[in-house]
């Protein structure tokens, strides 16, 4: 998905396309509608992005980033558009968000909507809501809020359907189909759906679910718009031979499709939903905060406040770890290099749905921000962070429901790239939050059964391998999909080699 941050970036390139394209088209059909274009889209955005609570919003981005994508290049190449004209539009594309961008952005909305229970209808008005007790009450309360129209909400349908993910593909159409009979059916030159289209996809994914009656009677209502049309003539009467066949209907079908990751979905998903720490977690008296010095002489004058998270898996968090100067140095140094995040598969590194977020690995030398956060790392670590013993830094932005589902830091498998440094496995993690999140994006440590919230220039730091080598199966974890901000973290993983007078084994060989 297309970072946060990118977004005011894609701003000032929609002002060049259309300074550049459209004023110099000044007598053709085009410009009237690429202005008025123009002037929907600044008119939705502009007062958004004057402060950082819309510009975090990750409907307003799906919006923004479908009007660059879709709805932009509905009005260039429609019927009004004359040829002459195309040609400078076509040398603004590769810099617009792409159909891959768009598709990333409409899974990010529908992660968020299972992770966190919301309920499409109150996404299509702009707000962010579950159903608790028969009542809707409200996740996050937007500072800016922005409704869908049913061509958005038939885009997030439309990429479900053609998954196959048709339980998805159900809600988002059923809430197209009522935003465009709410229109009256009008169409705008933009709008890459109509109600007949919504109609035809939602009539279908009815009848993969099992409910043939609602398929039945939305294949009916498109007949009214298009009478001749052979396919749904066909399908009427498949539909009605299927329900004479099978008697009354069998009820709701919609089942949430399958996850690698079901059998720990459902404690994910409520450690996320929490937003925070599990109290009965943090009642245990053997957990407390103190003022850490680690016995380093260079912390004994400003001792880091410590927060004891956890014994087992034993978990961490260093309170302002980071300053806001050495934040946005971090930050400045990864965005050029930033690509899409990969995971270990095999042998090889690859991209995968369950990791959402785009990252850069940044060296240093000792006199670098990145060689001097090391060595704050080490005076509180105890441990030897530098290159092999350390991987470099690597630097995450996660973008529209950017999330990293259940898994393990260490390596699980002999084969793992883990292993290329050949200093053993990772046996901790310091992961540092450089950035606030407005709502969700919490650290869920499954097992372990608690979640930490983002606390902004903190740190977290835990143990991956117990002090006999093996992996803490205690440490699986996840970063649950940010609900409203722009989640920023660096990690930093310490291997086994060049540890070894510095966390000693035990003379336990079980612990």
């Amino acid at each position: 998905t297309i970072s946060l941050l990118m977004q005011l970036d894609i701003l000032v390139l929609l002002e060049r396309v259309f300074t550049i394209s459209v004023l110099r088209e000044t007598e053709c059909f085009l410009c009237f509608f690429s202005r008025s274009f123009y002037t929907k889209v600044s008119d939705l955005h502009s007062e958004l992005y004057k402060g950082p609570a819309g510009m975090a919003n990750p409907l307003v981005a799906f919006t923004l980033i479908k009007r660059l994508h879709s709805e932009w290049l509905n009005v260039v190449y429609s019927n009004e558009a004359l040829e002459n004209a195309q040609g400078r539009y076509e040398e603004e594309e590769p810099e617009l968000p792409k159909l891959e961008d768009l598709q990333g952005a409409a899974k990010g909305l529908m992660r968020l909507q299972d992770v966190y229970a919301l309920q499409v209808s109150s996404l299509a008005r702009g707000r962010f809501q579950r159903v608790a007790d028969g009542e809707a009450v409200d996740v996050y309360m937007p500072a800016v809020s922005i409704p869908l129209s049913g061509d958005d909400c038939f885009l997030v349908g439309k990429v479900a359907y053609e998954q196959e993910d048709y339980y998805h593909s159900v809600q988002w159409l059923e809430e197209s189909v009522r935003l465009f009979r709410g229109t009256r059916g009008e169409w705008s030159p933009e709008n890459e759906g109509t109600l007949e289209d919504a109609l035809d996809h939602l009539a279908f994914s009815h009848f993969k679910t099992g409910n043939v009656s609602h398929a039945l009677s939305l294949s009916q209502e498109l007949l009214h718009y298009d009478p001749m049309n052979g396919r749904v003539l066909q399908n009427v009467e498949k539909y009605e031979k299927l329900l004479v066949a099978a008697g009354p209907p069998r009820g709701d079908g919609l089942r949430r499709p399958t996850s690698t990751y079901l059998r720990t979905r459902e404690t994910y998903e409520r450690l996320c939903q929490t937003q925070g720490s599990q109290p009965m977690h943090f009642k245990n008296p053997r957990l407390f905060c103190d003022y850490f010095t680690n016995d380093n002489p260079a912390l004994l004058l400003m001792p880091v406040r410590r927060e004891v998270l956890s014994l087992q898996p034993f978990a961490v968090l260093y309170h302002d770890f980071i300053t806001d100067v050495e934040v946005e140095d971090v930050k400045s140094l990864a965005q050029p290099g930033l690509r899409r995040s990969v995971v270990a598969a095999g042998e090889k590194q690859a991209t995968a749905d369950y990791r959402i977020s785009k990252s850069a690995w940044l060296k240093g030398s000792s006199f670098s921000i990145v060689g001097k956060l090391d060595q704050r790392i080490s005076m509180l670590t105890g441990l030897d962070v530098k290159h092999p013993y350390g991987e470099y830094l690597q630097v995450v932005n996660y973008g529209i429901g950017g999330h990293y589902e259940p898994h393990f830091d260490h390596a699980t498998s002999p084969s793992s790239p883990v292993f290329k440094l050949k200093t053993g496995n990772r046996v901790a993690t310091f992961m540092i939050y450089l950035s606030p999140v407005e709502a969700g994006g919490s650290t869920a440590f499954i097992y372990a059964n608690f979640s930490v919230p983002v606390v902004e220039k903190a740190a977290i730091f835990w143990w991956n391998l117990h002090r006999n080598g093996e992996g803490n199966i205690d440490t699986l974890h996840a970063g649950c999909p940010v609900l409203i901000g722009d989640k920023w973290v660096a990690n930093k993983w310490i291997h086994e080699f060049g540890q070894e007078f510095l966390r000693r084994c035990s003379l336990n060989p079980e612990e």
